[in-house]
């Protein structure tokens, strides 16, 4: 029986990713022989979160290099291909790299390095997931009520989780004594993924709808938020999941302190600002399978971004394994 808090699992040359696109109905695993069905894993969001698709993106290296034909040439093609399943988030883009620099270099068995290297991809994040929360929950005061925003936890890294991981931490320590979900729209990451994790580990836990938001902070309930990011430029600009915005703009207006939880690796110091961010645009099927018959209404667009940008204004700080990085972001 695998471990479904561990979504990524490497056995005997052949990787199980465990299908996000079917919790919480189903628990069902995808079988990986080849790196084509890791990045068409990774298109489809069956594995999805920045860290979590970095980590299954060099596992699909190792697939490639497992093979009995496989050489510097081939695995280098296959490496490029993973590199084209998102262009958002910052880890795949990271951890490629990482795989290349392998790969290319001399000496070893050339199949063995590259799972190593995988390995070892796979092994820090989840020391960085614990760093994080370590860092986290000292921001914390006894016994808060925090909101958090898509999916930030097992699920998404390779080990506890950022923003979710602060969280489980947090809760431990009893410095977290409830936690709002929102659903996360239009594909309810929130609903689907952090409720079931959650629940899983007996979390006292509620979900609400993403409009919802700015009635919840207007109670007085919520102490803190925390999400997650995709990448962060130079200066702080952080794009995250479509919405984390508009709760950072509403955290600000009623004063509650709004935290980014993420490692390094989703820190891409090449980018300056947000004006240098490209963010991705998924089909409109997304956003309009949920409503009953608007597939076969004529004559409107849809326009569905799968993120959107927080300026480093609105972010009181980062929350990464290195520590609490707080304004001026340098």
């Amino acid at each position: 029986m695998r471990d479904s808090l561990a979504p990524l699992q490497w056995e005997k040359g052949e990787l199980w990713i465990l299908d996000q696109r079917k919790l919480p109905a189903r628990e069902v695993w995808i079988q990986c022989h080849t790196y084509k069905t890791v990045a068409e894993a990774i298109e489809t969001l069956a594995v999805r979160g920045a860290p979590l698709i970095g980590i299954a993106a060099a596992y699909g290296a190792a697939l490639a290099a497992q093979q009995k034909d496989a050489t510097r040439e081939s695995i280098m093609e296959a490496i490029e291909r993973l590199r084209q399943t998102r262009p958002t988030g910052h880890n795949l883009f990271h951890d490629l790299a990482q795989m290349e620099h392998v790969v290319n270099q001399r000496g070893g068995r050339l199949a063995e390095k590259v799972l190593a290297e995988a390995r070892r991809i796979h092994a820090e994040d989840m020391a960085r997931c614990e760093a994080i929360a370590g860092h986290g929950v000292g921001l914390m005061e006894e016994g808060e009520q925090v909101l958090t925003y898509c999916n930030t936890g097992a699920l998404a890294t390779g080990g506890i989780g950022t923003a979710l991981g602060v969280i489980r931490k947090g809760f431990l320590e009893k410095k977290v004594s409830h936690v709002f979900v929102c659903e996360t729209r239009p594909l309810a990451q929130g609903a689907r993924l952090t409720l079931w994790e959650l629940v899983r580990l007996k979390i006292p836990c509620t979900v609400i709808c993403d409009n919802m938001a700015a009635a919840l902070m207007g109670t007085d309930e919520i102490q803190r938020v925390l999400v997650g990011a995709d990448r962060i430029a130079r200066n702080g600009d952080t794009i995250n999941k479509i919405g984390t915005y508009m709760l950072a703009l509403l955290a600000a207006y009623h004063e509650i302190p709004f935290h980014v939880a993420a490692p390094s690796t989703t820190m891409d110091l090449s980018i300056g600002s947000a004006e240098e961010m490209e963010i991705e645009e998924r089909d409109s099927w997304e956003l309009i399978r949920g409503v009953p018959g608007l597939a076969r209404l004529q004559g409107y667009d849809v326009w569905n971004p799968a993120f959107d940008i927080t300026p480093a204004g609105l972010i009181q700080s980062f929350i990464t394994e290195r520590g609490i990085e707080e304004p001026p972001f340098a």
